[in-house]
């Protein structure tokens, strides 16, 4: 497998996860009951249907890839003792068959989520946080003995999924047609409310694991690092960071009470379009960044100097 498919496939892999993830706890601290099964709030069950089933495909296809590129064999025939070796053997093995039989798990229960949509969330952002978790076995953490590497990377998919869900959230409920009925955008100015709290917690464990893992990845010293084409993208992904943070801050401390002032006042046009357009910006910035961690994850700070 060339390493350009094998960015792409880490990087649709990890947006697929965060979302499933990220959607499904959203529903849970974002949405009502009720909310939680109308698809004109959000359209959980397919968003969640979907990504699950996708997840399942990505996996397949990059674990045949893979395993083709180690064993230098293309007939499935001839691929498949490797295949079963990789799966029964080894660690990254296990964790892909982990993460297949939570996907699976994540997508019967969306389908039957009507019934009991509080506990299908549950039981969806559990198998979901599972499946993104996984990840961490194809990582640089995998690599470490320690176990602080590890839970740092863990705790990183977690945090940056639940984040990436959450502005996928807010651009499906903030689209122009969603605007234009004063009660979907109270829906939505709640859950920006809501969103406060789980917010800055994900925030805060971003920038503790995304220190803990640079740290156990390159050190303290930033001269090795700076000239690599790890170093270089690294800090495009730092300043990108910045800049989500940026706009998150507007989010939180101007836009968010601007929303709810403006329904007050009834004139909510305004706030709410300039809320749509800032956290589209701020959704652009998280997909590059996962861009680029899907990157970084094939590279050492060693490689590739410039």
């Amino acid at each position: 497998m060339s390493d350009s498919a094998n960015i792409v496939l880490r990087f649709l892999l990890y947006v697929d996860l965060m979302l499933l993830f990220g959607i499904a706890l959203f529903g849970l601290y974002g949405l009502k009951k009720q909310e939680r099964i109308s698809d004109a709030v959000l359209p959980l069950r397919a968003l969640l249907i979907g990504s699950a089933i996708s997840g399942v495909m990505l996996s397949v296809v990059g674990m045949v890839l893979m395993v083709s590129a180690m064993s230098g064999e293309s007939n499935l025939g001839e691929l498949r003792p490797h295949l079963t070796m990789m799966l029964r053997e080894t660690d990254m093995g296990m964790a892909w068959m982990t993460r297949l039989i939570a996907l699976f798990i994540a997508a019967l229960v969306m389908l039957f989520s009507t019934r009991a949509p509080e506990l299908a969330l549950w039981v969806a952002a559990t198998a979901g946080g599972i499946a993104l978790a996984s990840l961490a076995w194809s990582g640089h953490g995998a690599m470490d003995e320690g176990i602080w590497h590890f839970a740092a990377d863990i705790l990183h998919l977690l945090a940056a999924g639940a984040w990436l869900g959450a502005l996928i959230a807010f651009t499906l409920m903030s689209q122009s047609r969603n605007l234009q009925s004063e009660n979907h955008v109270r829906l939505l100015a709640r859950a920006v409310m809501r969103f406060e709290f789980v917010g800055a917690l994900i925030v805060a464990i971003i920038v503790v694991t995304g220190v803990v893992n640079y740290l156990f990845i390159a050190g303290p010293n930033l001269d090795d690092v700076l000239p690599s084409t790890y170093g270089i993208l690294l800090l495009i992904k730092v300043a990108l960071f910045a800049g989500m943070l940026a706009l998150a801050a507007l989010n939180r401390f101007h836009l968010g009470p601007l929303l709810q002032q403006s329904l007050r006042d009834g004139q909510y046009s305004v706030a709410a379009n300039t809320f749509r357009r800032s956290v589209r910006v701020e959704l652009f910035a998280a997909v590059l960044i996962v861009g680029l961690v899907a990157w970084l994850g094939t590279l050492s700070p060693q490689m590739g100097e410039s």
